[in-house]
């Protein structure tokens, strides 16, 4: 199979495959009738993962961000209403930025996904290849409702979201939403489940395939579905565990393990491409500098002094700064805080000089995925020469192991209560890494920092969905949002930290309406079954 994700043609392999005006044409969901060959299989195959060119940067670019700037650790950096809205609980249904156009994308891949599962099995085409073929698609589609059901989704009053499989009629398609946002899970976690039975190893995959899906992604995604589905019935932990121990127990060269150099970087490290494929990886989305995920470009200063045109959307909080332990390498890998110097295009760049302003809300700003613009000749090689674009050669990480440990670790503390012997390995595997004392007591309150530090600004596992989970959102979010001040003292020639101000004077979450986000206007198209989450 071709290598996919980065090359710029992606997107015409679409017109392969059922897509739809809104996710409820019937018409569109119908199966395909011409696709004849492997060749049109590996077409459909690579559709798959259409979400992830430039013409979907709502998507893979900003997407669910916008709503992880409701968590206590970004804001939206530089002035944006609509934005504002998301963060401050104001959505409606016919705003939201690109997030809204989610909805349609992932639901378009839950189409095509379904041609696959519903017609490969038919075809005179070599049984490994359709069990391959099909385990892909079984994949894509728990993925995709993985995508939405967190943020649509609940236990009550809303119940889940629409179900559309490859067994599902034409006349079925506009039904009643699911009581409970679990019926969606437990589909999640069969597909999955599915996925793991017929996807291959990692270490089967040739590197022209590097970036498909692989078992240890299908358990580790299984494992994730069931963390959120614990928030309403703890039996689901037991599923946390399972799939976690199925990652954790791989041998050999399938064997994940945290990324370690043995140095006080290491953490750091584990931010360059040359982890793109490393120990620590379970599933990314490729990036290259011609056309991928823009999500890394959107982060940094403001239009980047000139030298490139980073968005500066997404900041840091001067809660999550505070949140690291002392000695925690970790904080200075994710932050840049003023006064320190970061390598930029070139550049020594001393964060808040008078050469080099502060643009960011926060007076802060991300730093974690930087690695491609180091250099002075990144342009064209590491990250897209136009700014507008921002596509770079880090990989887009959507989960990796620490995560796996970490879920692990919180469905052993809240399953066998705080303290557990094996949650305390765990935890302190990470901790190793972050250069802290490998001295963990495996309390809630650690689990839940430890998740909030090594996960920062990440682009799938969330810190609002799991404040949320935990029901600690309303009391968090009531608490202004404070920014660091600083200026530039031209005698002393050095960045001074003055006394921290509130950017914003707190939130008011409402647990029983905010738990989940409107859905967009333009998911009502052709339904007449599907209701809005109350309160919106």
């Amino acid at each position: 199979m071709k290598k996919i994700l980065i090359i710029a043609s992606l997107a015409l392999c679409c017109s392969l495959l059922a897509s739809c005006e809104d996710f409820l044409d019937t018409k569109k969901y119908g199966a395909k009738t011409d696709w004849e060959t492997q060749e049109d299989v590996e077409k459909a195959l690579v559709a798959l993962f259409s979400f992830n060119t430039n013409d979907s940067e709502g998507v893979t670019g900003r997407g669910i961000t916008w709503f992880e700037c409701c968590s206590d650790d970004m804001t939206v950096g530089r002035p944006q209403g609509e934005a504002e809205d998301i963060r401050n609980f104001r959505m409606s249904p016919s705003n939201g930025r690109d997030v809204k156009n989610n909805w349609k994308i992932m639901y378009e891949v839950n189409a095509k996904a379904n041609n696959i599962i519903k017609v490969v099995p038919t075809m005179n085409l070599d049984n490994a290849f359709k069990t391959k073929a099909t385990g892909t698609a079984y994949f894509f589609r728990g993925f995709a409702m993985l995508w939405l059901s967190p943020y649509y989704g609940d236990n009550g009053p809303n119940g889940g979201i629409p179900i559309i499989l490859d067994t599902t009629e034409p006349a079925a398609m506009d039904s009643p939403r699911p009581a409970s946002v679990l019926q969606n899970y437990d589909q999640i976690i069969s597909d999955l489940r599915e996925a793991g039975k017929r996807l291959p190893l990692f270490s089967q995959l040739a590197p022209e395939e590097y970036g498909m899906p692989h078992k240890a992604a299908a358990w580790a995604f299984a494992a994730r579905a069931a963390l959120y589905a614990a928030q309403f019935d703890a039996k689901y932990y037991d599923t946390v565990i399972e799939m976690c121990d199925k990652v954790m127990g791989l041998t050999g060269a399938d064997k994940r393990e945290l990324f370690d150099d043995g140095t006080d970087k290491a953490f750091a490290n584990l931010w360059r491409k040359q982890q793109n494929f490393g120990c620590e990886y379970i599933f990314s989305l490729l990036g290259n500098a011609v056309d991928g995920p823009k999500f890394h470009g959107m982060s940094f200063q403001n239009g980047g002094w000139g030298l490139y045109n980073h968005w500066g959307y997404f900041q840091p909080t001067l809660s999550l700064w505070n949140a690291f332990e002392s000695g925690d390498t970790r904080r200075d890998a994710t932050i840049i805080y003023p006064g320190q110097t970061i390598r930029f295009m070139g550049r020594d760049i001393v964060f808040g000089s008078s050469s080099y302003s502060i643009s960011s809300d926060t007076g802060m700003s991300f730093r974690k995925f930087l690695s491609p613009w180091e250099e002075a000749d990144c342009k064209g090689k590491e990250v897209n020469s136009n700014g507008d674009n921002a596509s770079n050669t880090l990989g887009t990480c959507l989960i990796r192991f620490a995560d796996v440990l970490l879920m692990k670790a919180e469905a052993l503390i809240w399953k066998n209560g705080e303290g557990d012997a094996e949650a305390k390995q765990l935890l302190n595997r990470i901790r190793k890494r972050a250069r802290l004392p490998e001295n963990s007591p495996a309390t809630k309150a650690e689990l839940k920092n430890q998740r909030r530090c090594e996960l920062a600004f990440e682009f799938m596992p969330s810190r609002h969905l799991d404040m949320v989970r935990w029901g600690d959102a309303k009391e968090a979010y009531a608490k202004p949002t404070q920014r660091v001040n600083s200026h530039w003292d031209y005698d002393l020639q050095q960045v001074v930290i003055d006394a921290p101000s509130n950017y914003d004077n707190g939130r008011t979450f409402d647990p029983v309406i905010n738990q989940v986000f409107p859905i967009p206007v333009t998911a009502f198209n052709g339904t007449v079954n599907l209701t809005q989450n109350q309160g919106y």
